[in-house]
């Protein structure tokens, strides 16, 4: 089955998540804006939760996982 075609599979699986990881890297950066180093922690944890997320993309429209 391809997931790629399903408009509500992807909503969940990709979209809402990108979001938050496009939310923690703003969040990042409006602390390190502020001169908290801990803003860098967030920023980190925001762009790893997007790599995960465009990997599962991948594996979703190659057919890896189903």
């Amino acid at each position: 089955m391809n997931y790629t075609h399903d408009t509500m599979f992807l909503m969940m699986v990709l979209v809402l998540p990108s979001l938050f990881g496009v939310a923690l890297i703003g969040e990042g950066v409006s602390k390190i804006m502020n001169y908290d180093n801990h803003g860098w922690l967030s920023v980190a944890a925001g762009a790893g939760f997007l790599v995960v997320i465009v990997l599962a993309f991948f594996m979703l429209s190659t057919n890896i996982l189903g």
